[in-house]
């Protein structure tokens, strides 16, 4: 399958890019187009994109809090805590809350001694 130069081809592809992007999944371009960001940069770019409820949650998640200890300290449910929690993992683009938590430790995000 050929893939239409760019600006042309396919009504819906800017529709289907534009959702991509917002859903953080990356474009609609050919498979094996583009390699992901990694590192170091990568992450710190990713905090970026994180809104200031997610950074707040990121710092719980260093201070080793629960979903239900997060939720009581922002007045929100488990379940939101956990939905913020899961947006975090996918935009930092780690697997677990302990690689969050490493990366809000070495971004700045969260003290090593929290009081």
């Amino acid at each position: 399958m050929r893939w239409p130069a760019p600006g042309g081809g396919w009504p819906l592809r800017g529709a289907l890019d534009d959702l991509a992007r917002r859903a953080r999944l990356g474009g609609t371009g050919p498979p094996g187009g583009g390699a992901a960001p990694s590192g170091a940069g990568a992450t710190a770019a990713a905090l970026g994109g994180l809104t200031a409820r997610e950074r707040e949650v990121l710092r719980l998640i260093a201070e080793g809090r629960s979903n239900r200890e997060i939720g009581a300290v922002l007045f929100i449910s488990a379940k939101t805590a956990s939905v913020h929690v899961s947006n975090i993992l996918g935009k930092l683009g780690v697997a677990s809350r302990t690689e969050a938590a490493a990366v809000a430790l070495r971004e700045g995000v969260a003290r090593s001694n929290p009081q």
